[in-house]
């Protein structure tokens, strides 16, 4: 729980070289280019939206146009790093060493009136930071993203907007004991945010807008993600099943395995059912699961479904209708109707692959944007996007490293 000394802070990040300006329709702005980033080349204006993605390598981060998958940069960055989508349609969280840093990927629209302009920049590592030691989840909900800093038990919460407009100002408070943890923003000022200390999890505590715990479950061994799903429902994964957080109220769904662990998960504001992973062998030192689990957040039910080959965490989607779609080391997108557990596609996406030994490595990573499915596959250096309406591969494109993680932006 959070200590009686935890003191909630107001503090002001740093921000990029300049603040974000906004231009009046149709005007130009030479320097706005300039100030998001190191570039001194004016925005240029595009007829429509340019989606863009993030890939991490060893050594740096990959910007590619989401549409063509042509290269628009390649960003040096020293040291293993994560990336997250900051759900402004411009900005990727990058969790470096001592923090969060602000990649801006230099697409965005601007609305005006009853229409948007869409811009286009040349992508960058911007100066805006936030966090602490050992920077680790990332969790965007109700228009602000929580960020949580497991070697200092820091957690920052963050408006998207204000991202964009170059002052961002994060509010700022500590947990009792650092460790591995997540917590979730709610649009009525409160927070959901996890239990434990540096050697083990026990749950999660809901604290109001002053940071003052109202509720609390202990049920929870070894409490690890988070998704959110219709009418406001939370979940969060355990070694033997998942809570449910409904308003103010946790509740408890066991496993029907007594090692049954939930430990990465994936929400659709629209669907109140949860994809999750499940891993049944506690002995394992590197479980390759082959069923995944469905979790009704308004009953409670929790059904099981065998998906006839493996996957890893970087495996799990939501796709067009809240349907589940997995990447199954067969190189194949398996998509799932959640209500009823059922199989509606299989899709070749890449080869065959399996899930190295070490989570850092190299491996198939996907990220379903707008209805597309972009795949990257590391062993073959190439990344590939795959309508998911109607199966078919719209584009792909190689890529000069192996890569690690992938982000995407709407522009």
């Amino acid at each position: 729980m959070l200590s009686p000394r935890t003191t909630l802070t107001r503090s002001l990040a740093l921000l990029a070289a300049a603040s974000f300006a906004l231009v009046a329709c149709g005007d130009s702005d030479p320097g706005e280019a300039a100030r998001h980033g190191d570039s001194s080349t004016p925005p240029a204006e595009r007829h429509s939206a340019t989606p863009r993605l993030s890939l991490s390598y060893d050594g740096g981060i990959l910007v590619l146009d989401a549409t063509t998958l042509e290269q628009v940069a390649d960003l040096p960055v020293d040291g293993f790093v994560r990336l997250n989508s900051a759900g402004n349609g411009r900005h990727v969280l990058v969790s470096e060493t001592g923090g969060f840093r602000v990649l801006d990927a230099g697409t965005w629209t601007k609305a005006h009136g009853d229409h948007g302009h869409h811009y286009t920049a040349e992508p960058s590592l911007t100066e805006m930071r936030f966090g602490g030691a050992e920077p680790g989840h990332v969790v965007v909900h109700d228009s602000r993203i929580s960020l949580f800093s497991d070697g200092a038990g820091q957690v920052d919460i963050v408006e998207p907007a204000e991202l964009l407009r170059g002052n961002p100002v994060a509010t700022t408070f500590t947990v009792a004991q650092p460790h591995h943890g997540v917590a979730v923003f709610r649009g009525d000022g409160s927070v959901v945010v996890t239990r434990g200390d540096d050697e083990s999890r026990s749950g999660i505590a809901i604290l109001d807008k002053e940071r003052t715990e109202i509720a609390r479950n202990d049920e929870c061994p070894g409490v690890h993600g988070e998704a959110a799903a219709s009418a406001g429902r939370l979940t969060f994964g355990c070694e033997d099943g998942i809570l449910i957080v409904d308003g103010n109220n946790i509740r408890k769904v066991a496993s029907p395995d007594p090692y049954g662990r939930i430990g990465n998960q994936a929400g659709d504001h629209g669907s109140p059912i949860v994809l999750g992973d499940y891993k049944s062998d506690r002995d394992a030192e590197l479980e390759r699961p082959t069923r995944f689990s469905l979790t009704d957040t308004r009953t409670g039910e929790l059904r099981l479904v065998d998906l006839g080959t493996s996957y890893s965490f970087r495996s799990l989607e939501r796709g067009p209708g809240g349907s589940a779609v997995i990447l199954g080391t067969d190189g194949a997108l398996h998509v799932f109707d959640v209500e009823s557990g059922t199989r509606t596609a299989r899709i070749p996406a890449i080869g065959e692959w399996s899930e190295p030994d070490e989570w850092q490595s190299p491996m198939p990573n996907l990220v379903v944007q707008d209805g597309v499915a972009y795949v990257s596959e590391p062993a073959s250096k190439k990344i590939v996007a795959i309508n998911l309406e109607t199966g078919a591969k719209v584009v792909e494109a190689g890529l000069p490293y192996e890569t690690v993680e992938l982000a995407a932006v709407t522009g």
